[in-house]
């Protein structure tokens, strides 16, 4: 009985944690947007790209992550 419970309660505490911090987990501030942006060389299409990735990704779309591999 205790085990059930615990297990109940674990499981409860996972689901609560999960719907509370899943929202804005993975995306990027307007001012995190600029800065990153200001080291481009077409500020205004950085910008927009950016922001239209965020707001794919908050819906749940899939978005192209571009991999560059390291060169020593």
């Amino acid at each position: 009985m205790r085990g059930r419970m615990k297990s109940g309660f674990n499981l409860s505490l996972f689901l609560l944690a999960f719907f509370l911090f899943s929202n804005a987990a993975f995306s990027l501030t307007n001012f995190q947007i600029k800065r990153y942006c200001a080291k481009q060389k077409n500020i205004s299409s950085c910008i927009k790209d950016l922001k239209e990735k965020r707001s794919n990704l908050q819906k749940g779309n899939l978005i192209e992550i571009p991999v560059f591999p390291y060169k020593n």
